[in-house]
């Protein structure tokens, strides 16, 4: 059957997205990646961690992550653990802290040394709970930062419990990425962040390529206001007096004699050897102070 006339289509074709149509990294490419990963998370985390820390960096050492499953995973986990399932969007993976370390921790943060209780409780306190929010949070943060930013405020922590089995965070036949990460204090033990990516996580993650490094942007000269430069100490010296005395009054110095002590309007301000500023003496709060009314 011949038409009488020509088929006009109604709209243009679709165009799809070359990125769209993509496959995802394979399974191969995804251990490499979150090791590659994990050394940008490490950073991260050290700084992270430092006010848990005392205000100290630790030193983060990330494992090899280590194909296994669920069940392998946690066989690992001792019976007091913080254990916490968090998301990226409607992905899962799970983070665990020896309940031990958790409590060290905690007793640093109430001004302890950093002691476990001879025995170690079935449950957390309060304290401990608040404690393993925090890190909840810092792990998210460092996360997001290690994966350039990309979803931020997509990964959420969901739940937690110290019994895998409430948790029920995963089937314990999911093949997943065990990365560890080391975190070492001078002068103390070591302990350990493990996570637990399922590959169909990290598959997520990795889905557009790695994250790259943002182009830095070009920067003037560093001011004296600026980070680091801004906390450094400098010694300033204010020369109140600067006289000079023959040596036979210097060798027949005695406690109670009185030296004429003649000083100057302008008092000096020395950083180093160069003059810096001056000025006037005067007093502020029982205090001698001094008004600057020249810059060098």
């Amino acid at each position: 059957m011949k038409p009488e006339r020509a088929f006009i289509a109604e709209r243009p074709l679709a165009q799809h997205d070359a990125a769209l149509l993509r496959p995802g990294p394979s399974a191969a490419d995804l251990v490499p990646a979150l090791t590659r990963m994990s050394e940008r998370m490490a950073k991260a985390l050290r700084a992270a961690l430092s006010p848990l820390l005392g205000g100290k960096e630790p030193q983060i050492n990330p494992m090899k992550p280590m194909e296994t499953d669920f069940a392998d995973f946690c066989s690992e986990i001792p019976r007091l653990a913080a254990n916490s399932l968090l998301h990226a969007g409607s992905a899962p993976f799970m983070a665990t802290i020896e309940g031990e370390n958790v409590l060290r921790l905690v007793d640093r943060a109430f001004g302890g040394p950093g002691d476990t209780p001879a025995s170690l409780p079935k449950e957390f306190p309060l304290s401990a709970e608040l404690m393993i929010g925090r890190i909840e949070q810092l792990l998210i943060a460092s996360l997001t930062v290690a994966l350039g930013g990309a979803g931020a405020g997509a990964i959420r922590a969901v739940r937690r419990d110290a019994s895998l089995a409430q948790l029920q965070a995963m089937p314990d036949a999911t093949k997943v990425a065990a990365l560890t990460f080391n975190v070492v204090e001078q002068g103390r033990m070591p302990w350990a962040i493990s996570i637990a990516f399922p590959f169909e996580t990290l598959g997520q993650f990795f889905a557009h390529g790695e994250a790259k490094r943002p182009a830095r942007s070009p920067r003037g000269p560093s001011q004296p206001t600026d980070l680091p430069f801004a906390d450094l100490p400098i010694d300033v010296s204010a020369v109140l007096v600067d006289m000079r005395l023959p040596l036979a009054t210097i060798s027949a110095l005695a406690v109670g004699q009185v030296l004429s002590v003649p000083i100057a309007r302008n008092v000096p301000l020395v950083v180093g050897d160069k003059t810096y500023a001056h000025g006037t003496i005067g007093a502020l709060d029982d205090r001698v102070a001094i008004q600057l009314n020249q810059l060098s």
